[in-house]
C-alpha cells in the first residue's frame, strides 16, 4: 500500500497502471485462474477446430487432386427392390462399349477408361489377403493418375489375349511379400495362377477407403474369368472415368456424355438415368462447404463459452470493487481521477481475459498438433482464428469491464474510506 500511495499524489501513466493490476491478480491467484477458464476453453475450440477442420479439409483435396480434380466418374445405376433403392453399381447398365462409344462421340473427353471390380482374395504360398480386384484397360494409368513404380502396365496384347497378369497395390505387396521381390511371381485369384509384372505407386487413403489395397488385371480377364458373365451389348463395367482437357472442360464433358449415354440406353427422362455422373470437383466443393458449416458451428458454440466467461469476469470484477472500496477511497482522497480508478478496472478485466486467450491459443495449437500426427492429416494453424481469438478475448475483457469499472470510479471517497 505504501507503495501504491507513493504514487497516487500524480497522474499514474499507463505502465503504472498495468503495474498495479498484475499486483491485484497475483493477489488472488486461484480466483483469477477461474475466471480466465472461460475464455481459455472458448479460445481453444476456435482454434482447435478451426485448425483441424481445415487440416482435414486439405487432406482431402490432397486426395482427390492426387487422382485427378479433371475427371467425371461415370457410375453404374443402383438396383431396386420393393422401391428400395440400393447402392450404385449393382445393376450392369454400364459397359465398356459404352465407354468407348464416349471417347468417339464427346468431344469434351480428352481420355475415357472403364473398371470393373470385385472383391476377391488373392494368394501367395501360406499367405493370403482379402483386397480389391480391378478390371481395367489401358487408359486407366492415366486416367487415374495412378502409375506402377515397379515393373509395368499391361500391354494391348495382354488385354485381347485376356492374359492372366496383374499389377499389385502396394498394401497387397507388401501383405503377400513382405519386403521380398514380387516381380515374376505367382499369385491366386480365384484358385487361378496370375504372373505380377509391376506394383503400383503408393497413393495412400481416400476418406477410409485405402487405395493401395487393390489389385489390377486386364479388364477382358476380368470379365471371362473373375466375374463369369458380361451384359447382353458387351462387357459389363461397374464404372466409367472420363478425363477432360482442364477442370473448366468437366461440365460440357458432364453434359455430352449424360446426353449420349441416354441416347445408347433408349432414356427420355434425366430422372430416370440409369448411371449417375460425379464430377471431382464437385465432390471438392461439397466437402469444403460442410466443413465450413461444421466450422461456423463450433465457433459459434465457443462464442457462447465466451459469453459465459465474461460474465465470469464481470462477476468477479463487481465483487472485487466491493472488496477494495476501502482501496478506491483511499487512492481517491489522495487525489486519483475518476478515469484512473476507470482504467485500473478496465485494464484488470482486459488483463484476465488477454492471459485467457494466450493460453487458449496455445492450447487450441497444441490439440491441433496432436491430432494432426494422430490422424495423420496435414497441420495448418488458422491464423485469422488465432487474431478472432485474441479480438474476442480483449473484447469480452472489455465488455465485461466497463459496469465494474464504471462502478469503481462513480464510489464517492469519504463513503468508501467509512467502509469495511
Amino acid at each position: 500500500m505504501k507503495k501504491l500511495t507513493g504514487k497516487l499524489t500524480q497522474q499514474i501513466s499507463l505502465t503504472e497502471t498495468l503495474g498495479i493490476a498484475t499486483e491485484a491478480l497475483l493477489s488472488n491467484k486461484l480466483r483469477t485462474g477461474l475466471t480466465m477458464l472461460g475464455v481459455i476453453i472458448g479460445i481453444t475450440s476456435v482454434i482447435s477446430i478451426t485448425s483441424i477442420g481445415q487440416g482435414i479439409q486439405k487432406s482431402v483435396e490432397q486426395q482427390i487432386q492426387a487422382l485427378g480434380t479433371d475427371v467425371l466418374q461415370v457410375s453404374a445405376g443402383a438396383a431396386k427392390s420393393d422401391n428400395i433403392v440400393q447402392s450404385a453399381g449393382t445393376l450392369s447398365t454400364l459397359t465398356w462399349e459404352d465407354a468407348k462409344a464416349i471417347a468417339k462421340e464427346a468431344p469434351s473427353a480428352k481420355l475415357v477408361s472403364a473398371t470393373l471390380q470385385q472383391p476377391a482374395q488373392v494368394v501367395y504360398g501360406g499367405t493370403n489377403t482379402n483386397t480389391t480386384v480391378y478390371g481395367t484397360d489401358l487408359n486407366y494409368p492415366d486416367a487415374r493418375n495412378t502409375h506402377p513404380q515397379i515393373g509395368r502396365y499391361f500391354n494391348q496384347e495382354e488385354l485381347d489375349s485376356s492374359a492372366q497378369v496383374v499389377i499389385l497395390g502396394p498394401t497387397v505387396q507388401r501383405t503377400l511379400f513382405g519386403n521380398n521381390p514380387a516381380l515374376n511371381e505367382k499369385i491366386r485369384i480365384k484358385g487361378e495362377l496370375y504372373r505380377v509384372i509391376g506394383i503400383m505407386e503408393v497413393k495412400g487413403n481416400q476418406g477410409p477407403v485405402d487405395r493401395d489395397d487393390a489389385v489390377y488385371i486386364p479388364l477382358t480377364t476380368m470379365s471371362a474369368r473373375i466375374v463369369g458373365n458380361n451384359a447382353l451389348a458387351g462387357i459389363s463395367v461397374n464404372t466409367i472415368y472420363v478425363k477432360g482437357e482442364n477442370q473448366a472442360a468437366l461440365v460440357a464433358a458432364q453434359f455430352q456424355v449424360g446426353n449420349l449415354l441416354r441416347l445408347r440406353h433408349n432414356i427420355y427422362s434425366p430422372k430416370n438415368d440409369d448411371f449417375r455422373i460425379s464430377n471431382q470437383a464437385d465432390i471438392i466443393s461439397t466437402f469444403t462447404t460442410v466443413v465450413e458449416l461444421l466450422t461456423l458451428m463450433v465457433v459459434a458454440i465457443a462464442g457462447i463459452s465466451l459469453l459465459v466467461g465474461g460474465i465470469g469476469i464481470a462477476n468477479i470484477m463487481l465483487v472485487s470493487v466491493v472488496e477494495r472500496t476501502r482501496e478506491i477511497g483511499i487512492r481517491k482522497a489522495l487525489g486519483a481521477t475518476n478515469s484512473a480508478i476507470l482504467m485500473q478496472f478496465l485494464v484488470e478485466a482486459i488483463a484476465i481475459s488477454t492471459i485467457g486467450g494466450s493460453m487458449g491459443a496455445g492450447a487450441g495449437i497444441l490439440i491441433a498438433c496432436v491430432a494432426s500426427v494422430l490422424f495423420k492429416f496435414p497441420l495448418v494453424i488458422s491464423v485469422w482464428s488465432i487474431g478472432v481469438g485474441f479480438g474476442l478475448s480483449v473484447a469480452v475483457g472489455l465488455a465485461a469491464g466497463v459496469i465494474p469499472a464504471r462502478n469503481a470510479a462513480k464510489l464517492d471517497p469519504i463513503a468508501a474510506l467509512r467502509s469495511e
